[in-house]
């Protein structure tokens, strides 16, 4: 028995020990910090598999992958912006008084994400996959040049295999078709499912070139965006990805609210510049220059259009320190006035988010939040309903949406600024994943985000102390565990 205990006290001691070394070795937040060793040390062993799939950071040489030149190209745009902020005349474009009044987001953007300011788009709204499909595919079957495609999932399923059929189509026209996906996300798609895109001309990769599913053990840093370029004229950013459950056909989930915009005009470059960083740090043997003169007439074209919708393309991740996609949502509340409205699949806030929107709702702005009614991770949604309780006490309004499932990732402040894109409001999307999400300066957008957030709210309920109190004490501990979960979710 003796021996039992002394080797017990060894396993524990070196254990603890091999917990502080894996934890400190890298930098990291110190919410983080203290949640990887509570787990490695109260969970001895199993928690260094835990940390296997959730811990682990990816190495320096796959970041240094995603820098190139397509960033480099918009400094002396940028530059020229700069100094006419300020001074844009909006009888040129109404959006412009909206942009002189937002110096501080626009020139934050513009110092932490190279991103320029991209005028005369027309932007048009989808909530549901048949619609957004539907327009996509339109959009793929009348490609002349080029389609770029990334996503967080592409499915091997029903209208994943649809999609992949009129890609291998327009590869065999001669169109340039490539393809980035994420390995954990499309999991069960292999480089086997895209051989015939492959085989007609085609080029097809999981992100950063992880071959095989199963050595991409990471659940973090994943390439969550949700890009598609085609022609250089025609954009889409948002929610949805490639599956039937964005379809709405999975039984579980039923119907799939989300919200993906198709941009036609300057903001497709944005669009463009961040699909070629991410190519080029994905497939190392097909390379796209775009200072090329025929690269660039073949991807950034010019076009004509009517739309006075201003944008900024921001990408953050962990290739940078800047949380920008964090920075600026923080940025869009302290700018609120009257109102804020954020639609999240996933409610989890870290302390400088929560405190922005406690000075918000403190302030008598009126904050309102939509979040799911159902689960697709047991723990961010007991976590969700956690904060989802701590902000109503604030004065935030939360609603839980019940016709579906809700995966939007959207805020509209003041009926004029709007975010659209693949960010959640969680640790995941602010420190962990690489994200990209869409700033547009142009009332018509808000106002259409508005109609949306409405019909939002219509299908929601308003979350309230008698629901919270009439939660069983299992709940409530679920809430309260998984909320001391947070910077792992």
């Amino acid at each position: 028995m003796v021996i039992f205990w002394s080797i017990l006290d060894a396993i524990i001691i070196i254990n603890t020990i091999l917990a502080i070394i894996t934890v400190f070795r890298t930098p990291r937040d110190i919410a983080a910090t203290w949640a990887w060793l509570l787990v490695l040390i109260f969970i001895p062993i199993f928690g260094f598999i835990v940390y296997a799939f959730f811990g682990r950071r990816l190495p320096k040489s796959s970041l240094l992958r995603l820098s190139g030149s397509a960033k480099k190209q918009v400094k002396r745009q940028i530059k020229q912006q700069k100094q006419k902020l300020g001074k844009f005349n909006d009888k040129e474009n109404p959006n412009n008084k909206m942009v002189n009044d937002s110096q501080g987001l626009v020139k934050f953007f513009m110092n932490t994400a190279s991103a320029p300011l991209l005028g005369h788009n027309e932007i048009e709204t989808f909530t549901n996959g048949p619609d957004f499909i539907k327009q996509l595919f339109t959009d793929f079957r009348n490609a002349k040049s080029s389609i770029n495609i990334e996503f967080y999932a592409f499915s091997h399923d029903k209208i994943g295999r649809q999609t992949l059929d009129l890609l291998v189509e327009k590869a065999q026209e001669g169109v340039d078709v490539r393809v980035v996906y994420d390995a954990w996300g499309s999991m069960g798609t292999t480089e086997k499912f895209f051989k015939p895109l492959i085989d007609g001309g085609g080029r097809a990769f999981p992100f950063l070139h992880n071959k095989l599913n199963i050595k991409d053990m990471r659940v973090n840093f994943r390439d969550h965006h949700k890009l598609v370029t085609v022609d250089g004229e025609f954009g889409y950013i948002g929610g949805l990805n490639i599956g039937d459950q964005y379809m709405g056909w999975s039984k579980k989930f039923g119907n799939w609210r989300d919200c993906t915009i198709r941009i036609h005009g300057d903001g497709v470059y944005g669009l463009q510049s961040r699909f070629i960083l991410d190519w080029n740090g994905t497939d190392l043997k097909s390379q796209i220059d775009p200072n090329d003169p025929d690269n660039i007439a073949k991807y950034y074209p010019k076009m004509e259009t009517d739309g006075n919708a201003i944008i900024q393309v921001v990408a953050s991740g962990p290739d940078s320190t800047m949380e920008q996609i964090k920075m600026g949502y923080i940025k869009l509340i302290e700018m609120a006035e009257k109102s804020i409205k954020i639609a999240t699949p996933y409610l989890i806030p870290d302390e400088s988010v929560l405190n922005a929107l406690k000075i918000a709702a403190k302030s008598g702005v009126n904050v309102e939040i939509v979040t799911p009614d159902m689960p697709d991770h047991p723990f961010v949604y007991r976590a969700t309903q956690y904060y989802s309780r701590q902000l109503m006490h604030l004065g935030v309004k939360v609603y839980a949406y019940n016709n579906g499932f809700m995966h939007a990732k959207t805020m509209v402040v003041d009926d004029k600024l709007v975010s659209v894109g693949s960010a959640n409001m969680d640790y995941r999307s602010f420190e962990l994943n690489f994200e990209c999400n869409a700033f547009v300066y142009d009332e018509k957008l808000a106002q259409k985000m508005e109609e949306i957030y409405a019909q939002n709210i219509a299908e929601s309920t308003l979350q309230t102390e008698k629901i919270f109190k009439d939660q069983s004490a299992w709940l409530n501990f679920k809430q309260h565990f998984s909320r001391l979960l947070s910077p792992l979710l």
